[in-house]
């Protein structure tokens, strides 16, 4: 992708276009899912970012061809539906459990010293029950509805895309923001010199998650999303 594009078109759809992309703007702390329908000139001035040492990341890294199979856009929406359900869903079904409990522990043993960790205890517990209705929602009544406009175009199975899409993209803010809002109150998952090895796991666990989220969230929200509202028209 040319450089001059980079101010045309949204972060989300640089990220979409080339998924390598992702981790510079990770790199950089720039939002590429829930944040990725700003320009990056937005988010750097937003962010106090040096955008032209962004754009410099991101044209050495087009110099160089993508591997397969990195190109999500490319793919048909009820393969990507499959993706999205058997990687990311199976991996915060797996993870969910532990983070609620390592959270609540560190919290409990180390919350007076660091009372930050009371405070995402108690937002990841939030996650935990949102996700878990947003996924199960997705499962049996979003995918099934985006596989059925693409196999019969059944015109209820449209109406169902866009109610399910207008309350999923919400979900999804909430998700993202009260994961920054955790990525800030521990500095980045940065480890105090009193820290058990419960702290340091839990600590590593939620950078993961994190990470996973934005890749998820962007699948569906720069992707999967805007493709399944094209069928509906």
């Amino acid at each position: 992708m040319e450089t001059e594009n980079y101010k045309t078109i949204s972060i989300g759809e640089i990220v979409a276009i080339d998924f390598r992309t992702a981790s510079v703007f990770k790199n950089n702390r720039i939002d590429f899912c829930c944040g990725g329908k700003k320009s990056l000139e937005e988010t750097c001035l937003e962010l106090g970012i040096d955008q032209a040492k962004v754009e410099h990341e991101l044209s050495e890294l087009a110099a160089t061809p993508p591997g397969p199979g990195q190109n999500f856009s490319s793919w048909k929406l009820d393969f990507l539906c499959d993706y999205i359900q058997n990687t990311h869903h199976t991996y915060v079904l797996n993870t969910l459990p532990d983070l609620c409990i390592y959270t609540a522990k560190i919290a409990a043993v180390h919350g007076e010293r660091h009372p930050e960790l009371i405070e995402v205890a108690s937002l990841f517990a939030k996650i935990n029950k949102e996700l878990l209705q947003h996924l199960k929602n997705e499962e049996e009544v979003l995918f099934p509805a985006i596989k059925s406009v693409l196999a019969n175009k059944d015109h209820e199975s449209k109406a169902t895309i866009i109610s399910e899409i207008t309350r999923m993209t919400g979900e999804h803010e909430f998700a993202g923001g009260a994961m920054d809002t955790i990525n800030q109150l521990t500095n980045h998952y940065k480890l105090p010199e009193d820290s058990c090895g419960t702290y340091q796991v839990t600590f590593k666990l939620l950078e993961q998650f994190e990470d996973d989220l934005h890749i998820h969230v962007h699948l569906e929200n720069n992707i999967l999303y805007p493709g399944a509202l094209k069928l509906t028209n």
